[in-house]
């Protein structure tokens, strides 16, 4: 970073400030890395047991099952989706929403991280235009633009975000964020 290089805005909490002007792409990119951290923002300063405590029945939906649940959506959409990679669910059921006993947060994030930083390579360089193609589904063989699967991945997050609003506000009280 050069002394003209202004130094990338972050909220109090941590969260980077998507870009309000300027390309396409640094928008895009900058929208989900905000609901990412937003995510695991929503996780921190919570014990293992807190972590699984699903929200109303018959809902089983808990924030450590967002967590594995979006390691697996990440894996897909870039590596099964963008690269046409034929990998394996990261975890034993393939919505991740599944807990395990033995599995924390601590393994669940850098699970997440990796998938997060997998994807980043997998879409760095590519053109929005480019295309992969959906491996399953009623859309199956259906061609998808980079564009589509970042504006995708953002909605998606964001209607995660605001599951893991109304579990924490259950857990703790806290809101916003």
């Amino acid at each position: 970073m050069t002394s003209d290089t202004p130094a990338p805005l972050t909220l109090p909490d941590g969260r980077p400030v998507p870009s309000t002007t300027g390309d396409e792409r640094a928008m895009l990119e900058g929208w989900l890395d905000f609901h990412r951290t937003t995510l695991e923002l929503k996780c921190r300063g919570l014990d293992d047991a807190q972590l699984r405590l699903a929200s109303v029945p018959p809902s089983s939906l808990t924030l450590l099952g967002l967590v594995q649940h979006l390691a697996e959506v990440e894996r897909n959409w870039f590596q099964r989706v963008l690269a046409g990679l034929d990998v394996p669910p990261v975890y034993e059921e393939e919505t991740g929403y599944a807990l395990h006993p033995e599995r924390g947060l601590d393994e669940a994030l850098t699970v997440w991280h990796r998938e997060v930083a997998r994807g980043r390579e997998i879409s760095a360089g590519r053109p929005l235009d480019d295309t992969g193609r959906l491996v399953d589904g009623p859309l199956a063989g259906m061609d998808v633009s980079l564009r589509w699967v970042l504006i995708h991945l953002i909605e998606e997050y964001a209607r995660h975000n605001g599951h893991a609003d109304i579990l924490r506000e259950r857990i703790d009280g806290v809101t916003g964020t």
